[in-house]
């Protein structure tokens, strides 16, 4: 029976939008200069989907597909949680952003800024983080993830 972890959507909304962006299964290699020959394994990329399954999905999607008019501030000032697919900004993103991004939440690499990304640091390992980034990126057309 797989255990399932609850978390408020604020908590979700955000975790999943900073965590895509890496590489792809069977040597496809991660783009972007800080990440010149690192090559991603069948199952990191199998790990990344469980752990985005139980951690991002409930903000992000189950499909990658974000929350509805995520460009669009709501009543509070926050934005919903993007797309991680090939319609969202993940992959303008470097790995290492990313990584750092869901580690330490938005509000802790800009302070002040009101967002419902939480910070996943001591939650999810750094090896689970560049999983689910693995997992998102394996989703995206070959053209955006050699960029």
């Amino acid at each position: 029976m797989t255990r399932l972890i609850r978390f408020p959507a604020y908590l979700l909304a955000a975790a999943a939008a900073f965590v895509m962006a890496a590489g792809v299964a069977g040597g496809w290699r991660l783009w972007g200069s800080s990440n010149q020959g690192a090559e991603v394994e069948t199952a990191d990329i199998l790990l990344g989907q469980r752990v985005y399954v139980e951690y991002c999905a409930s903000c992000h999607g189950a499909n990658l597909e974000g929350q509805p008019d995520w460009q669009t501030r709501r009543p509070d000032g926050r934005l919903p949680a993007p797309p991680h697919d090939a319609t969202g900004h993940t992959w303008h993103h470097s790995t290492a952003q990313l990584i750092e991004l869901t580690r330490k939440g938005v509000a802790g690499l800009v302070p002040g800024y009101e967002s419902d990304m939480p910070a996943f640091e001591g939650v999810l390992t750094d090896s689970e983080i560049a999983a689910v980034i693995a997992y998102i990126a394996s989703t995206w057309p070959q053209e955006l993830r050699r960029r």
